[in-house]
């Protein structure tokens, strides 16, 4: 293990208090958790570290939890869903679009006018919907799958007044599904990592993304960025999916009653509070962005030109999973349902 992965690993075990001397003394188990982001992204402030805390506390210190942030335990970020599913992490967060090809049905959740902008209705939407969604995930265990506020544009040059504008310019997307949402625009889809995307916009190698006020903030994107765009009242174009899972093997290895400590903590027992906790932070961190430059609201007109596509991307996607057997638009009828029914 590198020394730097170390030095991550001790000061969070410092913080979280799983390092006395009298908690080290009942562990029985220490579970590695590895993410892409850093140690004050929104994923480790308002999951990870509540979780590993929760986690503690509940076993009696029988469980020790050590979070290795900005893949500080090896590789890059698209072999985290491999890593867990072979053993090299107990724990990882990521994204499922990393790893293309394997989390069909997950997508639904990230089509252009499925998700309404709410992180927690869509987060407990999602729980709705485990138990057809739970093919996608039979080599891991999942601990919880959610999503972020949805997508903002944020936009290198400048603000800009209508799709139109984007013609052309090349959009870093986090996705398939972005992918084909900025090439109904008129874009050039750039698909990259999100670690990479502060360099690429400073050096002019795209020229915008998409990405949420809560990631954007804590990257530094107010400084590299000339304006953020987002549709009338907050909306958004979109949202991305991502993975709290654990190795099956090593979840399956843990007595009984950890195990009810680690189901305590996973799925709909935490959805609420996750979805809530990024939607929160998504506030704040628009705010503190739009004191350092422009945060634009699109007029009604102006933002119907970007949702003119989203049936298309839709019926592409309906498409693409139908090879697999399946049945992409019910699943998109049951997706907006069961958020429409949590966002009352």
């Amino acid at each position: 293990m590198h020394i730097e992965s170390k030095g991550f690993a001790a000061a969070l075990a410092l913080a979280l208090g799983l390092s006395a001397a009298g908690q080290a003394l009942a562990q029985e188990v220490t579970l590695t958790v590895h993410h892409f982001l850093g140690p004050n992204s929104t994923a480790q402030r308002v999951l990870l570290e509540p979780w590993a805390q929760r986690v503690q506390e509940q076993s009696g210190g029988r469980i020790a939890v050590e979070i290795y942030p900005a893949m500080s335990m090896g590789g890059a970020a698209p072999e985290l869903y491999r890593q867990v599913r072979d053993g090299v992490a107990d724990i990882v967060w990521t994204l499922p679009s990393y790893t293309p090809g394997l989390f069909k049905r997950l997508e639904v959740f990230e089509l252009p006018g499925v998700h309404q902008n709410s992180a927690e209705a869509t987060t407990l939407a999602i729980q709705d919907l485990m138990p057809e969604l739970a093919e996608d995930l039979q080599d891991v265990h999942p601990l919880l799958v959610h999503v972020h506020s949805g997508y903002v544009l944020h936009m290198r040059g400048g603000a800009i007044e209508g799709v139109g504008d984007l013609q052309g310019m090349r959009l870093r997307t986090p996705s398939r599904i972005g992918g084909w949402l900025i090439e109904a625009w008129g874009a050039e889809p750039v698909n990259m990592p999100v670690p990479d995307l502060p360099q690429a916009l400073s050096r002019g190698a795209v020229e915008g993304a998409l990405l949420p006020f809560e990631a954007a903030g804590p990257m530094g994107l107010a400084e590299i960025t000339g304006a953020s765009v987002e549709g009338p009242e907050g909306a958004r174009a979109g949202t991305m999916v991502f993975l709290f899972a654990m190795n099956r093997e090593r979840y399956e290895s843990l007595p009984e009653d950890l195990r009810a400590v680690i189901d305590a903590n996973s799925g709909l027992a935490i959805a609420a509070e996750v979805g809530a906790g990024f939607d929160a932070f998504e506030a704040e961190m628009a705010a503190r962005m739009a004191q350092t430059r422009p945060v634009v609201q699109l007029s009604p007109e102006a933002w119907e030109s970007f949702r003119a596509p989203d049936e298309a991307v839709a019926q592409r996607w309906i498409a693409d999973v139908a090879g697999q057997g399946i049945d992409g638009a019910g699943l998109i009828a049951r997706a907006r349902a069961a958020i429409a029914a949590h966002g009352e």
